[in-house]
């Protein structure tokens, strides 16, 4: 009997019993029967909670890219391994086997090592959703080096900040992108960003939009040239299991970035496995996830997780509005999609738009549909799972994190059955726990809780990279010997769990994981501001909108608040990106705040939510008047 694919339910009981009974010999069994190695392991785990080291599968040898690309050629070579559908749907989409995959891979790796990219330098890439970007990623981990993908929404000043953290020494970037009917000129904000950022020496831009670009002498070389002239075949290096294979930032409550460090066979093991069985993945399925190869989503569910199992996996370059609301069941339609992932915020968006957009089209080649990125509220379940899923296709509403790697609690289709705004039951192997204030275990269902991990799991990310003692105090601190996942959740009366949100200063919009601090920070550069506060509130597409309480300067006092809101906005996307726009702005003459000086967050939470019917106690707050005042002003 294999253990990489879970069958019925009796399955998976059995299955995870032997995961948390045995975990040393179940992670072994899969890790031997499904993947090539160099060299095995000589033990599966190594782990200490208490400092937060972990290391799996101890001094086995491997190369990721090499599981992701050679070993299918004998038997897949001629089979697609991504389709590249393009922002505008009358340009031809692009079908790449993985014999050609191969070449490109290896093409791209002999130009980075051609550049003097080596073994353990670090690469940020900064590209649209292009073929180009998934082979730069499987070409630096082909070689050893670490890639750092940064979101192409950020601005600047958001890509200086992670270039510099990790000392890059190289950006791969486009001239521009299209994103709907825009075009957007990524090269001028490489540009900005390496006004700040030394470490950089060669920057290779790809062509797509062929809008103009300033190239700068010595650092700046167009790729394509570079490709037409490399080798395409290439060998790949030898890594160990714990070698860094990426480093992906994420929102910190405080300000700076956490550059989330993953390492190369646990997550490589954990990606794959999560794949197979959260999306029923069988050989001649066609798996469509929408996010962006920025997030942990697009890495783990659009390369790695597909291109491990020798599945046909789509990048799309557009937005689900252009050039109608129908564009994602078109695609579907088109290129017979059988596994679907998206993220709620999406699924809200077009159930606000007529049927007709979705009745157009055949959607009967979809077997399973999913949910990332935040908790997906009721209503857009059901409208899912009719419309889309017709009633018949299992809908994996997915818990996980950039911190975790891979899908950690999740329905599996045919297996589990599920329930609306459940993410149900833990997947083998992870073992969640509810905990209470006072830091103990909640035993039973029914009940809520922080959601905490009691034991390690193949794909965690291994530290905050250059920041091992920040890593230890923000994940394995508030609850000793666990690991906090920063949500609350639900257990219900069969178990299962429900994640209903942040418990930190993290608020989730349009799926985008924001923390307020570095917001703020940028609010309060501006001359007129004093001081700032961000809450999240509901929002009907996004699930959360940014709400901000803002004291001004007594020269800002008589300004003109429309423009003052605009300026205030236009820092925010130039410092942070567009996705970290405020909805709502109310000026305000103080902030509710203890006698420490704390501002008291959960009062503005729930200001900005409409809900004056309890603030709990305000005994503590130096300002009680305050409240009042912010009350009646609420926009």
């Amino acid at each position: 009997m294999s253990y990489y694919k879970i069958h019925d339910l009796e399955n998976y009981f059995k299955m995870y019993k032997k995961s948390v009974r045995e975990p040393r010999k179940f992670w072994d069994r899969i890790a031997d029967e499904n993947f090539v190695w160099y060299q095995k392991w000589d033990k599966v785990f190594e782990v200490d909670m208490q400092e937060a080291n972990f290391k799996w599968f101890l001094n086995a040898k491997v190369n990721i890219s090499k599981n992701c690309i050679d070993r299918h050629l004998a038997k897949r070579g001629t089979k697609t391994a991504i389709i590249f559908e393009p922002n505008d749907p009358s340009e031809q989409a692009l079908h790449i086997s993985y014999n050609e995959l191969y070449e490109r891979v290896s093409k791209m790796a002999n130009v980075l090592r051609d550049q003097g990219i080596q073994k353990g330098d670090r690469v940020c890439i900064y590209l649209p959703m292009i073929p180009e970007l998934a082979v730069a990623i499987l070409a630096c981990a082909r070689i050893g080096a670490i890639h750092s993908v940064v979101f192409a929404g950020f601005s600047s000043t958001a890509v200086s900040a992670r270039i510099n953290d990790s000392e890059c020494k190289m950006v791969i970037t486009s001239d521009g992108s299209y994103r709907g009917n825009k075009t957007i000129d990524l090269k001028v904000i490489v540009d900005e960003a390496l006004e700040k950022s030394p470490c950089v020496e060669k920057v290779l831009v790809v062509k797509r939009t062929n809008t103009p670009v300033t190239m700068k002498e010595g650092r700046d070389i167009w790729l394509q040239p570079l490709l037409d002239e490399a080798m395409g075949t290439s060998v790949a290096e030898i890594m160990d299991a714990e070698d860094p294979l990426f480093i992906l930032y994420t929102s910190g409550s405080t300000g700076k970035p956490k550059g989330m460090l993953h390492t190369t066979a646990g997550y490589m093991v954990y990606t794959a496995y999560t794949f197979k069985n959260v999306f029923n993945y069988e050989e001649n399925d066609v798996f469509w996830c929408t996010a962006d190869i920025g997030w942990i989503t697009g890495h783990s569910y659009i390369l790695y997780g597909p291109l491990l199992n020798g599945a046909t996996t789509v990048i799309f370059e557009g937005v689900p509005s252009y050039p109608d609301f129908s564009r994602f069941w078109e695609v579907i339609q088109k290129h017979q999609i059988t596994q679907f992932y998206t993220a709620p915020t999406a699924i809200r968006a077009l159930a606000k738009e007529s049927l007709d957009y979705v009745q157009k089209f055949t959607l009967n080649s979809l077997k399973v549909i999913g949910s990332v990125g935040e908790p997906i509220n009721e209503e857009a379940w059901h409208w899912y799972n009719d419309h889309v899923g017709g009633k018949r296709c299992p809908l994996v509403d997915t818990w996980w994190q950039t911190e975790t790697g891979a899908i950690m609690i999740s329905p599996i289709p045919f297996v589990t059955p599920t329930k609306p705004t459940y993410a149900s039951l833990p997947l083998p192997g992870i073992q969640p726990v509810l905990m209470d204030e006072l830091r103990n275990e909640i035993e039973g269902n029914q009940v809520n809780g922080s959601l905490c991990i009691k034991f390690p799991w193949p794909s965690m990310a291994r530290t905050i990279w250059g920041d091992h003692q920040r890593y230890k105090e923000t994940y394995f601190t508030a609850f000793p010997g666990k690991y906090f996942t920063g949500d609350g959740a639900l257990r219900d009366e069969v178990g299962y769990y429900r994640i209903t949100g942040r418990v930190d200063d993290v608020v989730i919009v349009s799926g985008h994981n924001l923390g307020t601090a570095p917001i703020e920070d940028a609010i309060n550069e501006h001359p007129a501001v004093a001081e700032s506060a961000i809450v999240g509130f509901p929002h009907d597409i996004k699930g959360n909108a940014l709400y901000a309480f803002i004291i001004l300067k007594e020269s800002g006092e008589g300004r003109d608040k429309t423009n003052l809101s605009k300026e205030i906005n236009e820092m925010i996307s130039n410092q942070i990106g567009p996705i970290a726009k405020l909805d709502k702005i109310q000026f305000v003459s103080g902030l509710p705040k203890t006698r420490s000086g704390k501002i008291m967050r959960r009062i503005l939470r729930k200001i900005a939510e409409g809900d004056f019917s309890n603030f709990g106690d305000t005994s503590t707050l130096l300002n009680p008047e305050i409240v009042e005042e912010i009350k009646e002003g609420k926009l």
